[in-house]
């Protein structure tokens, strides 16, 4: 996403870095070439749609194991 686009706030500091890794981390479980550039933007919507449903399915599962108590 372009900078100038952005307007999800984080609201833990360094949390931009955890999930920048995760999302490489799904892309190679899903086996989805991550771009070298690091440009996201020529990636096709499929791609980059699964790999963030899985991040979404990733964080859900740890706020429902936190919220378990484990």
């Amino acid at each position: 996403m372009a900078q100038g686009q952005k307007s999800n706030t984080l609201l833990v500091k360094g949390a931009s870095r955890a999930l920048d890794q995760l999302k490489y981390e799904v892309a190679g479980e899903l086996g989805i070439q991550t771009p070298q550039d690091g440009y996201w933007g020529t990636m096709t919507t499929r791609d980059t749609g699964a790999i963030g449903g899985h991040i979404t399915r990733k964080l859900v599962a740890l706020a429902e194991q936190q919220l378990a108590g484990r």
